[in-house]
């Protein structure tokens, strides 16, 4: 999708375009009319030459009117690159999230990036912990209804403020690698307290996933003999009983016979 600037011309060059054909084509019927008018004298014939000839004459005078008008209007400004850098971005992230598997390719290339740029600090592997807790919690929480649905939408407010604490610590350690030697104890007590509470948050996010875990496992705990099994015990049961019966019958309807000398 082109920008305003670029929109305007292309308005304009169409509009250029579209005044120069009926021109021509004005110019031709014009001729055209003027030359064989005279020639057979006036007609039916000549009067549909004359129409087609003034038709395209007005449309030709009415497409100079709209290109003037047109070009009498300031041009749009042009973009800065990095708003139009940041448009087309927008633009090819929209594109892909409309494709059946753009939304989880997305969110697995964020997540790759924000991995990226946290390694070599010390929260690279709580986020590590917590990536792999979110997506394990992620592929439970269609099932986890009812009661859980209030511990899954904590858990999604968790994961983004536990994000949001892993970025913080990454830039303190940075800024304390490069702090001067009389700066550094403050921060290095900031970044010690941020780094608890990371890990603490991630251990509780982890324990969350256990007991979300746990919840499906005793909500979906089957039962020592599966109903069909019963079902086929019993038919096979049946079955057995209706065969005896009817080997007894033809037992019982057997006549006997006298014994021959």
């Amino acid at each position: 999708m082109a920008d305003e600037r670029t929109r305007y011309f292309r308005r304009l060059g169409r509009l250029r375009r579209s005044a120069r054909r009926w021109s021509v084509l004005a110019g031709g019927l014009g001729g055209a009319a003027a030359v064989l008018t005279p020639y057979a004298g006036l007609g039916l014939p000549d009067a549909a030459w004359a129409g087609a000839a003034g038709s395209a004459v007005a449309l030709a005078v009415w497409r100079w009117i709209d290109v003037r008008a047109l070009a009498a209007q300031p041009a749009p400004p042009a973009l800065d690159p990095a708003e139009a850098a940041a448009r087309s971005r927008a633009r090819l992230i929209a594109a892909v999230e409309r494709l059946p598997v753009g939304p989880g390719v997305l969110a697995e290339v964020r997540r790759v990036r924000s991995r990226i740029a946290l390694r070599g600090t010390s929260a690279g592997e709580q986020w590590a912990r917590l990536d792999r807790a979110a997506l394990t919690l992620a592929g439970m929480a269609s099932r986890l209804t009812g009661l859980a649905e209030p511990a899954v939408l904590e858990a999604a407010a968790a994961d983004r403020s536990l994000r949001d604490l892993a970025a913080r610590v990454a830039s303190v350690e940075r800024a304390l690698r490069l702090a001067p030697v009389d700066a550094r104890p403050p921060l290095a007590e900031a970044h010690a307290v941020l780094t608890a509470q990371l890990e603490g948050g991630v251990a509780a996010y982890e324990r969350l996933v256990v007991a979300a875990a746990g919840y499906l496992a005793e909500d979906t705990r089957p039962e020592p003999a599966h109903p069909a099994a019963d079902r086929l015990t019993e038919a096979t049961d049946l079955l057995h009983g209706i065969a005896g019966a009817l080997a007894e019958l033809r037992a019982v309807g057997t006549p006997l016979r006298a014994p021959t000398r």
